[in-house]
C-alpha cells in the first residue's frame, strides 16, 4: 500500500487543501513550492479515484435495487 492509499479520502482532502493555502500564500521558495505541487496533483488525483470508485459503487447500488 502506499503512502496515498494509506490516506482516507477527508485526510487526503484536508491535506490537499493545506497544500493550496501555503501555496497561495506565495511565500515559499521555488524549489520547495514545486514540490508542494507535485504533492498537491498526486491527491488531487487520489480523492478523484475514491470520488470516482464511490459514485460507481452508488451507480450499481441503485441498478441491483
Amino acid at each position: 500500500m502506499s503512502q496515498l492509499e494509506a490516506l482516507s479520502f477527508e485526510a487526503a482532502y484536508a491535506e490537499l487543501e493545506s497544500i493550496v493555502t501555503r501555496l497561495d500564500a506565495g511565500d515559499l521558495p521555488l524549489e520547495d513550492s514545486v514540490t508542494l505541487f507535485e504533492r498537491g496533483k498526486r491527491l488531487s488525483e487520489y480523492c478523484q479515484r475514491l470520488l470516482d470508485q464511490a459514485e460507481l459503487r452508488i451507480t450499481q447500488i441503485g441498478a441491483d435495487a
